[in-house]
């Protein structure tokens, strides 16, 4: 526990690392001229990429569980407040994958919880600006729209419904972990993103489990 415990805390950093490049709004994977460069000290701050995992929670079920657990992690993600997070594939994996988070709306980061845990803290993140012609762009520039009662709805790969409303929205240092924890006897979601323009904090949404549908 101890081990996985320093390994979320290594990631969150890595992520924070990764996720201060954010990617530029043109140019970065398309090739297009003209488009606006990262900022030199923003590459240098990038993670080499490394092989996302999907694994199943260790969670095995019985009390600690709401709903049966699928045989993979991958989850899909819809807040119908935000204009580009439609049924958006959230794959798990650690903090300093680039790639992953390129190629995807947002990832669900390893070792925080899952929906169909009791007591979870679902910690995804994603890139506000993100790179031209990928899933990544654009994907969680509106995220600053969200305010407390709106909806995030989380689906597993059993199809089973998890419906969050945002209780708290805050603000807060890329370095602050607190938020990866989960807050005791309950079930939660958390969205983070960079703060525009510079990307110096995170934005964070958080979201109370209100209803679970089985499919």
């Amino acid at each position: 526990m101890r081990l996985r415990k320093l390994a979320l805390i290594l990631g969150a950093l890595l992520l924070a690392a990764a996720l201060s490049a954010c990617g530029s709004l043109m140019g970065q994977t398309s090739g297009e001229s003209g488009g606006k460069e990262m900022p030199r000290e923003a590459k240098q701050r990038q993670v080499a990429p490394e092989t996302g995992r999907e694994e199943a929670s260790g969670t095995a079920g019985g009390e600690k569980t709401i709903a049966e657990v699928p045989e993979r992690t991958v989850l899909r993600l819809t807040v119908p407040k935000m204009e580009r997070v439609k049924n958006a594939r959230i794959p798990t994996g650690r903090g300093d994958d680039e790639a992953l988070l390129r190629e995807n709306v947002a990832i669900h980061l390893l070792y925080t919880g899952f929906p169909w845990e009791r007591e979870a803290n679902v910690y995804i993140a994603g890139h506000r600006l993100g790179y031209s012609g990928t899933d990544s762009y654009l994907a969680f520039y509106d995220i600053d729209k969200l305010e407390k009662g709106d909806e995030i709805i989380l689906r597993d790969a059993n199809g089973t419904t998890y419906t969050y409303k945002v209780f708290r929205v805050l603000v807060v240092d890329p370095t602050d972990l607190h938020v990866l924890n989960p807050i005791p006897g309950k079930n939660i979601v958390t969205l983070q993103a960079c703060t525009l323009p510079d990307y110096s904090k995170r934005i964070l949404v958080q979201g109370e489990l209100q209803d679970v549908e089985q499919a």
